[in-house]
Parts: C-alpha cells; sequence; structure tokens
C-alpha cells in the first residue's frame, strides 16, 4: 500500500512557541511534542552544517516508532563543491545520516539557482549514491537541469524530481521514482504566507490521484512564519484522510 507522509520542513523555530509549540515547553522537549503531531519531518539543518553522529542518534531515540525523517543533503556538496570529488564529503555526510537507521526515509539535494545542468556531474554523483541505496530527491533551482537527458537518469536510478511550488517550473514535474517528492515554501516562495483552504484541497486531490498510482508521498511545508507550516500540514493531513 502506497504512503503518505506529511510534515514541515524543521522543527526548531524559536517562532512556533505560543502557535504550535505549548508556551513553557523546554526546547529539549519539542521534536517529542512535534513527534506527536506529525509522523515526519524534514530536516533543514543538514544543509546548512552537519550534525554530530550523536546528534542523529538523540533524534532518533525521541521520535516514536514509526518516524520518519528526510535529510537535506549538506550544501558543501551541491553548492561548494558542485558536485566535483562529492566521494568523501558524501560518505561522510551518509555515514551521521545514516545513525537514523530505519527512520531515515529520502535525502534531498537542493541545487543553488546558479548551477546549470551538467550531465556528467551528475552521472557520476547518483554512481555514488547507489552505494548508499536510499531514496534520493533533487529539488533544482535552474531549470536548465529538468530535461530528457536528466528524467531518464531519474527514471533509470529511480530518483525523485521534486516538485515545489517555487520557482515556478518545479510545480508538475514528470514521475521518475516510485515516490514522490513535494515542498511547500509559500506563496512565491515567500515563508510569510499561510495557505488557504483551496490550495490545500487542490494539493489533497493531487496526492490522492498520486496515492492511487501506487506511489509514496512526501510533502513539506516550508513556510515557517507564524507557525504557518504546522497549521497547513495538520489540515492537508485533515482533507486527505
Amino acid at each position: 500500500m502506497p504512503d503518505i507522509f506529511i510534515g514541515c520542513s524543521g522543527f526548531h523555530y524559536g517562532h512556533w512557541e505560543g502557535n504550535f509549540y505549548p508556551k513553557g515547553l523546554p526546547k529539549s522537549k519539542w521534536l517529542e511534542f512535534y513527534s506527536k503531531n506529525f509522523s515526519t519531518v524534514e530536516l533543514n539543518v543538514t544543509f546548512y552544517r552537519l550534525p554530530t553522529a550523536n546528534t542523529f542518534l538523540d533524534w532518533y531515540k525521541k521520535t516514536p516508532h514509526p518516524f520518519t525523517f528526510s535529510v537535506k543533503g549538506s550544501r558543501f556538496i551541491t553548492h561548494i563543491k558542485r558536485l566535483i570529488e562529492p566521494s568523501e564529503p558524501l560518505r561522510a555526510f551518509m555515514e551521521r545520516a545514516m545513525a537514523l537507521k530505519e527512520k531515515l526515509g529520502v535525502i534531498l539535494w537542493q541545487f543553488p539557482s546558479t548551477f546549470k545542468a551538467d550531465i556528467e556531474r551528475l552521472k557520476k554523483f547518483l554512481t555514488d549514491l547507489r552505494h548508499y541505496g536510499l531514496r534520493n530527491a533533487f529539488e533544482f533551482r535552474n531549470e536548465t537541469w529538468i530535461n530528457r537527458e536528466v528524467i531518464s537518469l531519474f527514471e533509470k536510478e529511480g530518483v525523485s524530481l521534486c516538485m515545489a511550488d517555487w520557482p515556478p517550473f518545479l510545480k508538475e514535474l514528470p514521475i521518475t521514482a516510485d515516490f514522490l517528492y513535494i515542498r511547500r515554501h509559500g506563496e512565491g516562495g515567500s515563508y510569510a504566507t499561510c495557505y488557504s483552504d483551496d490550495e490545500l484541497k487542490k494539493d489533497a486531490l493531487r496526492i490522492k490521484k498520486y496515492l492511487k498510482q501506487s506511489k509514496d508521498v512526501f510533502i513539506y511545508f516550508n513556510n515557517d512564519a507564524f507557525g504557518y507550516a504546522p497549521k497547513n500540514a495538520l489540515r492537508l493531513r485533515e482533507l486527505i484522510k
């Protein structure tokens, strides 16, 4: 049976206190509270720095079974190295992320808007990723990557094209794997916007279509301002039920 994973892009936001987290709840208890309301989270922090293995293990221990983490790949690989000689930094990243064990769902690789399509670098990176046997999704910010050759590579490797509502060319892309990965950044990419019920109903219908195609669906809300992300994610879950 296909599964649906609905959550937020990150959980450690101070401005969620009072509108999602109860006032006075210690920050050390936030993940436990979050995991009572959601069955998945997208870890954004891993994009900016590589947490220790103990931190990953702590996240694992603080969440129930089942719970799923999607982990954003290191910007050192995608933005600084731009996939040049990625094997060693990828190994270091994966060794720590895999401390999440069976709770590790998808690795999301987000590319910068200035990084244009480079098929040879991508092929090498996909070969390296193959060794770890994990689900991977790619969020391209430069439209040159959305081409037939990349789509064919992803179909062969079972890698997903991340769909998002910003930039606009990511709204609906070919399905290349047995799962869909969707991000909601807010209207026009603004984290300070809240989705309307009509917009969430459209997402619910779309997700039901994918589920009928026997595809797992991961969707994360990144509009963290004012606690909009958990509010929208909870409402979407109600609509799909």
